[in-house]
């Protein structure tokens, strides 16, 4: 490989947790976790019933995820049935944060971004019809 192409390589490596971890928050269920978790802890069932559209099984799957990452506590009551509770980290309400942000300026500039699709949709249907 050439010093260039090694450059190249080493930046990207570097970078790999940082894609890992941002495809991780990008995540749908991920978002719709901490959305739920910030708010205060929450119960197992109660998250299934807030993130629309989650089976069991990817719960569970992104609920250890996020507790693996640091971003939720799990607690456990010894009670029969068993009672668990999930609660955002001091971390995971920092990047929830970030993601109200992130909300308000979608809404803010949603009929922008609407109109703006509008008319490139319309430009490339001309250009497709004059080609």
């Amino acid at each position: 490989m050439s010093p260039r192409n090694t450059d190249v390589s080493e930046q990207v490596q570097a970078l790999c947790p940082l894609v890992q971890v941002m495809g991780d928050i990008a995540d749908k269920w991920t978002i719709g976790i901490l959305v739920a978790t910030a708010h205060g802890p929450i119960r197992f069932t109660e998250l299934e019933r807030a993130v629309n559209g989650i089976s069991r099984r990817m719960l569970t799957l992104n609920l250890r995820k996020l507790e693996r990452d640091g971003l939720l506590t799990r607690k456990v009551y010894p009670t029969v049935p068993p009672k668990v509770e999930y609660t955002a980290t001091p971390m995971a309400m920092e990047l929830y944060d970030s993601l109200v942000g992130m909300t308000s300026w979608a809404e803010k500039h949603r009929a922008a971004i609407a109109a703006a699709r509008a008319s490139y949709d319309a430009h490339r249907a001309a250009a497709a019809v004059a080609s």
